[in-house]
C-alpha cells in the first residue's frame, strides 16, 4: 500500500467519523471542527519530509545539503517505503504532545 492509498482511506476514515459527529451531535459546526482537526492529524502524519526530520535533532535548523539525493528519487523511493518513520524518543514526545493536546481540545469541543 503505498502513500496515495493510504492517505485515501484515511480521508475515507475522516469522512465516515465526519458524518458520525454531525449526526449524533447534530451540529455543522462540531462537524466541521472534526473534519479540520483530521485533515491537520492526517497532514502532519503524511505530509511532513521525514528525511529532513530523520537527521539528528541539532541537525534540523539548518538545510540539508543538495548532494544527498533529488526529489524524484526521494519521491519514488517513499512510494515503495510507506513507514519510513523512525520513532525517536524527541519525534514521539512531540507528536504525542501536540496530538494529545489536539485531541483533548476536540474532544472537549464536542462533547460540550
Amino acid at each position: 500500500m503505498g502513500r496515495d492509498e493510504l492517505l485515501r482511506r484515511s480521508l475515507v476514515a475522516l469522512a465516515a467519523v465526519v458524518v458520525v459527529t454531525g449526526l449524533v451531535t447534530a451540529s455543522l459546526r462540531k462537524a466541521a471542527a472534526t473534519y479540520a482537526f483530521g485533515i491537520l492529524a492526517i497532514a502532519g502524519v503524511l505530509l511532513p519530509d521525514w528525511e529532513f526530520f530523520d537527521r539528528d535533532f541539532s541537525q534540523w535548523l539548518t538545510p540539508m545539503p543538495a548532494s544527498r539525493r533529488t526529489a524524484a528519487a526521494a519521491a519514488a523511493e517513499r512510494e515503495h517505503d510507506v513507514w519510513k518513520f523512525k520513532p525517536y524518543p524527541l519525534r514521539m514526545v512531540m507528536l504525542t504532545t501536540i496530538y494529545g493536546f489536539g485531541l483533548y481540545k476536540w474532544w472537549m469541543y464536542v462533547s460540550s
